[in-house]
């Protein structure tokens, strides 16, 4: 599996489709029929090919010539530094946790912390980490007024009050401008251990997921990811810019709007708030139509470039098969992808591997420059 690849298809499942792949499996139609608003599905529009249902691509793009495109040289030569960058990332996340409890807290440090807070003697709601502890770093992490700071030269064990006054705009009556105590306890100072890159690193924490078991081979399969990646961010982005979308259909325009209106109803169900109320509250917006317009430009773009990868595979005879959904799920690690499909319908999905194997035909036509 790619890690790079893996980026993309997080991206292109989040941001650009808007779809996320769990909220409100059962009972969503039902809900959202009690807003007046149509039972929708992901799938609905979009063909058992993963294409636009009755759409001819072709009959709205004019296509650039996309076989045979030169990608520049400082475009598809990774450097080692680049590389290194990658590696450094990923040994900090897979950083060892120490827990100090022998010294102060200082500056910068990372601590696990409980407290209680309270007005005038009396606790108020959302105001205690109820013994669970939470992770903090000071100087990083926002907390009202010099909460974090004052956490500064205790020791770990150590429970004692911090004071604090609440900003006037705080956004919660009972809260604005208060004065408040939170007698707060520290359980241990966090420290992240940077590991050491070794053959035994690499066979311990990538083989499970990449065909990497030596340093040699973390580093080349990563410079072989990155690689590709860039070729395909530079295809992606010449055809996009080459190729001229005389108009968008409208009922490709009214599945998106149907996408947003799906979204922020669950959403707004989700925090138990009428719709207009939470798109006020969260997004400044009075209606979902003014979210729509809001979100128009992104869609459309979205749009364009699903019919400019469908008029590709329909010039190029590429279809998706039975593998390429296997492969596309495996990306996350899926065998059982029932659920998914259960829920979206097997055409959204689709819909996303067409444009992956589009890129994937023309990086393979493309000419390196030397």
């Amino acid at each position: 599996m790619s890690i790079f690849k893996w980026t993309l298809m997080v991206i292109l499942l989040c941001a650009l489709f808007v779809a996320p792949l769990t909220i409100y499996a059962e009972d969503a139609a039902e809900d959202i029929e009690e807003e007046n608003v149509p039972a929708f599905s992901y799938s609905d529009g979009i063909d058992e090919n993963g294409f636009w249902d009755g759409l001819t691509a072709l009959d709205y793009v004019e296509l650039p010539e996309f076989l045979g495109i030169i990608v520049p040289k400082d475009t598809h030569v990774i450097s080692d530094d680049a590389v290194q960058e990658q590696i450094d990332s990923i040994l900090a996340h897979f950083a060892a946790h120490d827990h100090v409890s022998d010294r102060a807290v200082a500056d910068g440090d990372t601590v696990n912390i409980d407290y209680v807070g309270s007005i005038d003697g009396v606790e108020f709601d959302g105001g205690s980490t109820e013994g669970a502890g939470i992770e903090v770093t000071i100087g990083v992490d926002q907390y009202i007024d010099d909460f974090l700071e004052q956490l500064i030269g205790h020791m770990p064990g150590e429970t004692f009050d911090v004071n604090v006054t609440f900003p006037e705009d705080y956004g919660v009556d009972e809260l604005n401008g208060k004065d408040a105590v939170f007698v707060t306890t520290i359980n241990d100072i966090c420290v992240n251990i940077t590991r050491e890159l070794t053959d035994e690193f690499v066979a311990e924490f990538m083989s499970p997921y990449y065909d990497w078991t030596t340093v040699e081979e973390m580093r080349a399969g990563i410079s072989a990811d990155m690689q590709k990646n860039a070729i395909q961010a530079y295809i992606s982005e010449f055809i996009v810019r080459d190729a001229t979308v005389r108009s968008l259909p409208p009922q490709c325009i009214a599945y998106h709007e149907n996408i947003i209106r799906n979204y922020y109803n669950d959403s707004a169900e989700y925090y138990e708030m009428d719709l207009e109320s939470f798109l006020s509250e969260y997004f400044g917006v009075a209606s979902i139509e003014e979210m729509i317009e809001t979100s128009r430009a992104n869609f459309e773009e979205a749009i364009a470039q699903s019919l400019i990868y469908q008029a590709i595979a329909e010039v190029s005879g590429i279809t998706v098969s039975d593998d390429d959904i296997a492969s596309f799920f495996m990306l996350y690690n899926i065998d059982d992808y029932s659920m998914y499909v259960e829920q979206y319908g097997l055409p959204y999905f689709k819909q996303i591997i067409v444009s992956t194997l589009v890129l994937d035909h023309i990086a393979e036509n493309a000419i390196l420059e030397e």
